[in-house]
């Protein structure tokens, strides 16, 4: 006899969860709310029937993966949904989360709901890591621009010739003297307060160095392959890995192009067709670092004694895929500039083609990984 399978809606917040059921071929019916509590979730999965008869849903949102995790281990399947590709009807003014949770359970059943890769705890672990250091990163560029902008306001300018953020400017900046004590101790807790973020993202790369060298094999080792792209050391691939997870569950690089946002928008009608702006439909991460990346393919091809260091015990394969993104990428970037493009959106399609490249040095390693083993 064919089981019956009961699809489950949860609209999880940090204290309750509100629970609908819609029977594979009946009603929608909401089942109210329970604690978000562990003991509670068990307490649901035994009161709506076997674990095998039951596909349960959620949003993707600030609660993570403890959910999902705890109904994996007690045998439900279950999908976390990316919340900007649920189905909203346009007419819809009432918002609950009830509703909601009605909802989900009632797409999930239809099969119109979206799934999001969850990363396993050792990668949910170093992708922490990577967005720590990203949010540091942040911290230090508001803290000089901070003394900075204070300098302005009483016409300070650095000499002609020093790199901004150098051992130089350093030495130029605390010989600087103010006429009033208030601005003597405002400079001074200004300055104090880059020199804390330049010492934080310094631990927090010596953190991420570590957590690499102590990763599992398989993800050590596309960290490594894919540093031998041009622009990408080891905090952009390792962003990358932590974002992605295994390259080769994409059958094709569109689909990673998709993925990341850097794909066209579209709105084509009839006859007529449409481009526009890329989607930004995706992890923006990911975007972020590709988009730091490309920079480095306006120049003409070559290997840094940086680069050669890096592609150091690597195969042929990867050195060879490398070589070619990076003829592709720079005849890629001076035909669009020929053409008068603008660069920022040059830079952008780099960004998505590269990405391709990514995906086969990504695809090389793991196959290779595993006719190894």
């Amino acid at each position: 006899m064919k089981q019956s399978i009961k699809f489950v809606g949860l609209d999880v917040h940090a204290e309750t969860i509100s629970v609908a059921v819609a029977e594979q071929d009946g009603e929608v019916r909401s089942l109210g709310k329970i604690p978000n509590e562990p003991v509670y979730v068990r307490k649901l999965i035994k009161k709506l029937g076997k674990p095998s008869q039951l596909h349960v849903c959620y949003e993707a949102g600030p609660c993570g993966y403890a959910l999902y995790r705890q109904l994996t281990e007690l045998g439900v399947r279950c999908d976390v949904v990316a919340p900007t590709l649920v189905p909203v009807k346009s007419g819809d003014r009432v918002k609950t989360d009830k509703r909601d949770a009605k909802k989900l359970a009632r797409l999930h059943r239809a099969g119109e709901l979206t799934a999001v890769w969850v990363p396993d705890p050792a990668h949910e672990a170093l992708r922490d890591l990577m967005r720590a250091r990203l949010a540091a990163k942040k911290d230090q560029l508001r803290a000089r621009h901070r003394v900075g902008k204070f300098l302005l306001r009483y016409g300070r300018r650095m000499p002609a010739g020093i790199t901004a953020w150098s051992q130089k400017h350093h030495e130029w900046l605390i010989t600087q003297k103010f006429e009033h004590r208030s601005q003597e101790l405002a400079f001074v807790d200004y300055l104090h307060e880059v020199e804390h973020a330049n010492e934080r993202v310094a631990r927090l790369e010596r953190a991420i160095d570590q957590a690499v060298d102590e990763a599992p094999e398989e993800v050590r080792v596309v960290i490594a392959a894919l540093q031998a792209l041009r622009g990408v050391a080891k905090v952009t691939s390792a962003t990358i890995v932590t974002e992605v997870g295994k390259l080769s569950r994409f059958d094709k690089p569109p689909q990673l192009m998709s993925y990341s946002g850097t794909v066209p928008s579209e709105n084509s009608t009839g006859e007529k067709v449409r481009r526009g702006a890329i989607t930004k439909a995706g992890n923006a991460h990911l975007r972020r670092v590709l988009g730091q990346a490309a920079w480095a393919y306006r120049h003409r091809p070559s290997r840094s004694a940086a680069l050669k260091k890096r592609q150091e015990g690597l195969s042929e394969e990867v050195k060879e895929i490398a070589w070619k993104a990076q003829h592709r990428l720079n005849g890629r970037y001076r035909h669009l500039k020929n053409k008068g493009k603008d660069h920022r959106k040059v830079v952008t399609a780099l960004a998505r083609e590269l990405l391709g490249f990514v995906w086969a040095i990504g695809v090389e390693v793991e196959r290779a990984r595993e006719k190894a083993a």
